[in-house]
């Protein structure tokens, strides 16, 4: 070997013995006293609040408990996706046993149940709650009176699916105009009909700010269209378990009743118009911190 060669190949491997030893000092750099990976990624459906909250919840704990805290917003169908390839750590939204069904079955190999933070979701079609009637079952006749529209959320949602796969044909609302764009659209449009007393039905969900900032109610669902109660999953990667174990163990005993979520919620969307929610939840996390405390032990 030419000395010029054997020069050159000493040199690079002493340069990818620097890499690798660069690489290993990062990764220890990395972890945290605890075992888990300081950084976190948490996917958060675009327009479910009550995902938001929790997501901005555990933001501003594992921040000051020293982790690096990423929030990725998308559609449900990207975050599966996402968890399944490793894209994203974990999310805090899926609805089980009907809403997200679907997804987990498609994903379920390769994403971890990490159970359910709540227990009282569900899924509804609401309206005004002076609006003359008291069912789905009765939209249908009376649907001038809602302007014949029904105002949804966003199309890739779990709502958006049971609402035309089971709802609509359940109760013959074809001939209503159904509209879906966000849900901050759909709250725009809950606004304006509720400052003018006019009628209004739109898909919804509880846990949600909504019903304590609107006099609405639900509309009866005797064909069970669009489904029981319903838990709040988190939902990890198939690694997560393995890069945040210490993580992993405070979600699956993370329980949050429907009154802290409503609080949590009114006071980040029932309030100024701002998405710098950081000083709104560290308001509230020091309002009920004797709660808070409990989550990361």
């Amino acid at each position: 070997m030419k000395k010029s060669t054997l020069t050159g190949a000493l040199a690079l491997s002493a340069v990818s013995a620097l890499v690798l030893a660069g690489c290993s000092t990062d990764a220890e750099a990395e972890t945290l006293a605890n075992g888990d990976q300081k950084d976190v990624t948490i996917a958060v459906f675009n327009g479910w609040d009550e995902g938001v909250a929790a997501s901005e919840l555990w933001k501003a704990i594992l921040t000051k408990q020293g982790y690096d805290v990423t929030l990725e917003y998308a559609d449900p169908a990207p975050v599966y996706s996402g968890l399944a390839s490793d894209d994203y750590d974990v999310t805090l939204d899926t609805w089980l046993p009907t809403t997200h069904a679907d997804y987990v079955e498609e994903y379920g190999d390769d994403i971890v149940d990490l159970g359910a933070w709540n227990n009282d979701a569900k899924l509804t079609i609401a309206v005004n709650a002076d609006a003359p009637i008291d069912s789905l079952d009765e939209l249908a006749a009376n649907a001038d009176l809602f302007d014949n529209r029904l105002v949804g959320i966003e199309p890739g949602s779990g709502l958006n699916r049971v609402t035309s796969e089971a709802v609509i044909p359940a109760y013959g609302l074809d001939d209503l105009e159904y509209l879906t764009s966000s849900t901050p659209a759909m709250l725009s449009e809950l606004t304006a009909a509720t400052d003018a007393g006019e009628n209004i039905a739109v898909t919804l969900w509880s846990p949600h700010w909504a019903y304590d900032a609107f006099a609405i109610k639900d509309l009866e669902d005797p064909e069970g269209a669009l489904g029981g109660s319903e838990g709040i999953h988190s939902f990890g990667a198939a690694s997560f378990e393995e890069t945040h174990p210490t993580l992993a163990g405070w979600l699956t005993s993370f329980s949050m009743d429907s009154a802290l979520l409503y609080s949590l919620e009114n006071a980040m969307f029932n309030g100024d118009a701002t998405d710098d929610y950081g000083p709104v939840v560290e308001q509230w996390i020091a309002a009920n911190n004797a709660y808070v405390a409990t989550l990361t032990r």
